[in-house]
């Protein structure tokens, strides 16, 4: 049997990993500023992470949801402090995509009502709803288009004010990324978000905060959304949160209240998946990893604002997009090949950096020198 090839791979095996750098099967190293997409918060194999799932390996690694998981109750009451949330709720599933699938449903459920509001250069997933809601035709099949699903542009308040002056009855939810990822790192201002906010208050809908890829003290604050200053209805998380250990959560306000059977999963919350999550959370707490994503983040986006060549620096704390012009395409391949550095990309020529949220300003500066290096040799 062969692979189903929907990536283009580099040809490199990657072997090891400590912290912000890995090592390919050559022993190669490299620094890591892309994190496995935004996924590896606290470092490769992390001492505190690896305990925490060894020992909850040697004990039981999965039962299903129909017994206490006393690890499930840690961790939301956990989240709860650190997000500042202590009187949501939550449910546990497995990707960002289950997460966003699971809040549309939670909302429709609530409110009877089918309309879902994203935005331009949205993404929110790969499956049925969350792809339906992602601003992208190649990847939405015939089966999951929808009518139901309505885009307005991105950060355009007066859009959205007048599309809920005519529409508002019928919306159901309203989903945003605090800071689009593939979308290209476009931070939603302020004065955007408190108006889904004031819409969704004034009309019955319900405010989804996808935190996926934003969320998680990624960009100096727990959400992305925490800079505006607005409390979300629901809020959806998972890459950070695991390390890369497959977890996902969808934290829910109070006003939304469960009935047995409305929402449901087979591996969500299992015992290893807490593990690695409670790990995450005990590291950004112990060692205020969230303080560290803002200093370690201001600092690069501050030098690399400096670089004349770029077009724009865009992004807070440890998630960052550099807009780089077409003749400096080649930049990303280069960090990669040349200088030994991942990083992600977003078309046409973004570069996207989303290192673990621990990286050190050793490691900052060995990424400026080299990008410094190379554009100025370009």
């Amino acid at each position: 049997m062969k692979l189903f090839e929907v990536y283009p791979l580099h040809d490199i095996e990657i072997v090891k990993g400590q912290g912000s750098l890995i090592w390919d099967k050559k022993g190669q190293e490299y620094l890591d500023m892309y994190g496995g997409h935004a996924v590896i918060s606290i470092g490769h194999t992390h001492m505190h992470y690896v305990q925490r799932l060894t020992s909850q390996l040697n004990k039981i690694g999965f039962y299903s949801n129909s017994v206490k998981i006393p690890q499930q109750v840690q961790l939301a009451e956990k989240l709860g402090v650190i997000s500042g949330r202590n009187n949501y709720q939550l449910f546990l599933c497995n990707s960002g995509a289950e997460a966003n699938e699971n809040a549309f449903k939670l909302a429709s459920f609530a409110n009877n009502r089918k309309i879902i509001v994203s935005f331009t250069k949205a993404f929110h997933g790969r499956t049925s709803l969350a792809v339906a809601a992602t601003d992208n035709p190649k990847i939405i099949a015939p089966v999951n288009q929808t009518n139901n699903v309505v885009f307005l542009p991105f950060g355009d308040a007066i859009a959205l004010e007048n599309y809920f002056a005519e529409n508002g009855s019928k919306v159901s939810a309203v989903i945003v990324e605090g800071i689009q990822g593939v979308g290209g790192i476009q931070v939603a201002g302020n004065i955007f978000l408190q108006t889904i906010r004031t819409m969704c208050d004034a009309y019955g809908a319900y405010f989804i905060a996808d935190s996926v890829q934003c969320g998680y003290g990624r960009t100096g604050k727990f959400y992305a959304h925490d800079y505006a200053q607005i409390n979300a209805d629901i809020y959806t998380m998972a890459k950070g949160m695991g390390n890369g250990f497959p977890v996902a959560g969808i934290a829910i306000h109070p006003k939304l209240s469960p009935w047995y059977g409305m929402l449901g999963t087979t591996f969500g919350g299992n015992h290893l998946a807490c593990a690695a999550a409670l790990a995450v959370l005990e590291e950004i707490e112990t060692h205020n990893l969230i303080k560290n994503a803002a200093i370690i983040g201001d600092y690069l986006i501050t030098e690399l604002k400096k670089i004349p060549q770029i077009i724009e620096v865009r992004g807070r704390g440890l998630m960052i997009g550099i807009d780089l012009p077409t003749e400096l395409a080649h930049i990303k391949a280069d960090l990669l090949f040349k200088e030994h550095i991942f990083t992600g990309e977003a078309k046409p020529n973004v570069i996207r950096l989303l290192p673990a949220l621990n990286l050190t300003k050793a490691h900052a500066d060995r990424f400026l020198t080299s990008f410094s290096k190379l554009i100025n040799q370009a």
